[in-house]
């Protein structure tokens, strides 16, 4: 009788599996929904778009200084340099004068109009004080329309930047409101003959004017009530007796103690209020 071959011993591996086959099979599709998983998300596409090519280029390469400005910052650093300063009116022509054979025309116009409508050179302007020659000599001020449109538009490029959020506006707003301030004061005009020099027909920025020239005059009677206060205080009358810079600052100090106010502040507030009478005597005779 022939006989039958015994069955081979499986491997302990094998035999584990053959007694879990289900478990084992699980095992595979997970590893293998794994696989397709990580492959399709190779495969599938950013959801961040990738930049055109024009836009990265844009992104690496540093912005191109017009080559006209490039020859007026090396002929003329004081004023095209690292520092920028208002330019006279006609400086156009004078360039043209002093360099008859460097400069095309319509390229020097160009180069001059990317000049002035800087923000940079807006912030000279928006600063006040006088226009400069080309041999960086000072001449004509300011006038108050010109200083005024460009703390406007300063502020407008800013709100660009920074977008919508209402406490970096508000901020913005009474920062502009300041400057606005100080230079109608710098102006050396009375409020009327401020108003009607620089309203335009923006009638946005004609309310932010009124807004802060609003806030001028109620800064303006605080200041003139802590005057008389001031005058008609015993520290007052003694040191106008002395009647020298030490002893006004000493009485001025001891007033400020007297009503627990800041020095510093008090002494502005009075400088403040005493040119603001000189200026009405000054109008008003």
């Amino acid at each position: 009788m022939p006989q039958t071959a015994a069955p081979q011993a499986a491997a302990p591996g094998e035999e584990a599996a053959a007694q879990r086959p289900g478990r084992a099979h699980r095992r595979r599709r997970k590893s293998a929904g794994r696989t397709e998983a990580t492959e399709a998300q190779a495969q599938a596409p950013s959801s961040t778009p990738a930049p055109a090519p024009g836009q990265q280029a844009a992104a690496r390469a540093p912005r191109r200084t017009h080559p006209v400005l490039e020859q007026l910052a090396a002929l003329y650093p004081q004023l095209f340099g690292a520092v920028f300063r208002p330019l006279k009116r006609g400086i156009f022509q004078d360039l043209i004068a002093a360099h008859p054979d460097a400069f095309e025309r319509a390229a020097l116009k160009e180069a001059l109009g990317l000049h002035t409508r800087s923000t940079r050179y807006l912030h000279s302007v928006a600063a006040g004080g006088k226009r400069y020659d080309l041999a960086g000599q000072p001449g004509e001020d300011l006038t108050p329309e010109h200083v005024l449109h460009a703390l406007l538009e300063v502020h407008r490029r800013r709100q660009a930047r920074t977008g919508a959020d209402a406490a970096a506006t508000a901020d913005a707003q009474a920062q502009l409101r300041r400057r606005m301030v100080a230079a109608f004061e710098a102006s050396g005009l009375t409020r009327e003959a401020y108003t009607e020099r620089v309203r335009s027909r923006d009638e946005a920025a004609n309310a932010l004017l009124e807004e802060a020239l609003a806030e001028w005059a109620a800064r303006n009677a605080k200041d003139e009530a802590l005057l008389r206060a001031f005058e008609a205080s015993s520290t007052s009358q003694g040191s106008a007796e002395a009647h020298t810079p030490e002893t006004q600052r000493s009485a001025e100090a001891q007033f400020a103690a007297m009503y627990g106010l800041e020095p510093r502040s008090v002494t502005q507030a009075l400088v403040r209020a005493r040119r603001a009478r000189r200026q009405a005597g000054t109008v008003s005779g």
